[in-house]
């Protein structure tokens, strides 16, 4: 047994200093970003914002509004081989998609059937995910999918420690996906009591990542995956050193995201459950295994609208940032960040009279 006496941090324990900016305005913060990738020679350019993996928000209906935005959407692992050939008939915007899959035997038979397809071409990305980025058979994998696919940007996780976003890139991942446990609908902490605080986690995970440098000059790269809860959660993330920031909150409760619309006393509804939550595991494998317990929640929440415009006031916000922390492209964020620990970050005394809020 050992203990960390070192206090780790979440988004809510602290918030951004400002500083002394010659920014004029909010529309000269550059939010796009450009990566090169530690294995592979290919470049991207967008927002660095995705979806969580998650049948909730990452669909084919997505995809099309948020390739628009150069936001990238990353699939749920539950589409078959022929739901991709129909897809692809109609969207040519590789950039913007990831492709996902777990470890099982399954999901490395539909890759190479993907593959056999030639359906691959179309992604730019590739999502490794499991709830537990600790077993060596998940380094053994990856190792397996950047032999099988060489010249795609593997994304792999989630892990929340130095050692294994090393471990990771170095078996293949170009970019880390770090959290555990953060999630809205995530109950991993509760039920194993195994996480970290988000904040704290991506300092850590993108200093390992930022210190690793390929034989052509890229670095590993972070995803902070979850606890982002208000678009200043997002700020906090990027301005904490993450390149990307994935979210299945924030992309969920809209008619373009999955799950059923809901109908109660006149007012609609939009499912949203984690991936380890009884619904998702009856739903895609149709049943829940003896030796498991739930690790999610299932939820209903208010039908958003359209996403169309939704991604705006997010992009606002980060821009304000910017001019508050003066950093005139997002990429300066973390070179600008002074953090302050904080006991209480927000007044919501009037919050239950928002209109806003509520409309």
């Amino acid at each position: 047994m050992h203990i960390e006496q070192e206090l780790k941090l979440d988004f809510s324990d602290v918030l951004l200093r400002p500083k002394r900016s010659t920014l004029n305005s909010r529309k000269e913060v550059e939010l796009e970003r450009e990566f090169k990738f530690y294995h592979n020679d290919r470049s991207w350019r967008g927002i660095p914002l995705l979806t969580a993996n998650m049948a909730a928000c990452g669909t084919f209906e997505m995809a099309r509004v948020l390739s628009e935005k150069r936001i990238i959407t990353t699939f749920h692992k539950y589409y078959e081989v022929d739901d991709y050939k129909k897809f692809f008939k109609t969207f040519k915007n590789p950039d913007f998609v990831a492709y996902t899959l777990g470890i099982r035997d399954e999901d490395l038979d539909k890759i190479k059937a993907m593959d056999k397809a030639d359906l691959l071409k179309n992604f730019t990305f590739i999502c490794i995910d499991i709830p537990n980025g600790y077993l060596q058979r998940f380094s053994d994998f990856v190792r397996k999918i950047r032999k099988l696919c060489p010249d795609h940007v593997i994304i792999a996780g989630n892990v929340v420690s130095k050692e294994m976003t090393e471990e990771l890139i170095l078996a293949g991942a170009d970019i880390v996906k770090v959290g555990i446990g953060s999630g809205s609908v995530c109950t991993t902490r509760r039920m194993t009591g195994v996480g970290m605080p988000q904040l704290s986690a991506v300092i850590e995970c993108a200093d390992a990542a930022h210190g690793m440098s390929s034989d052509n000059g890229a670095c590993g790269l972070i995803i902070s995956d979850g606890g982002a809860v208000v678009p200043g959660d997002v700020a906090k993330a990027f301005c904490g050193g993450a390149d990307f920031l994935m979210s299945g909150q924030m992309f969920s409760g809209y008619e373009e995201s999955g799950g059923e619309t809901v109908e109660i006393d006149g007012k609609k509804f939009k499912e949203y459950y984690g991936s380890s939550s009884n619904k998702a595991l009856q739903v895609n494998y149709g049943k829940k295994d003896a030796h498991r317990a739930s690790e999610g929640r299932h939820v209903l929440m208010p039908h958003k609208g359209s996403i169309h415009d939704a991604m705006q006031d997010l992009f606002g916000a980060l821009r304000s940032t910017g001019t508050y922390i003066g950093a005139r492209k997002l990429k300066e964020f973390s070179r600008r960040a002074t953090f302050v620990r904080v006991n209480n970050q927000l007044n919501n005394s009037l919050s239950a009279y928002d209109t806003e809020r509520r409309s």
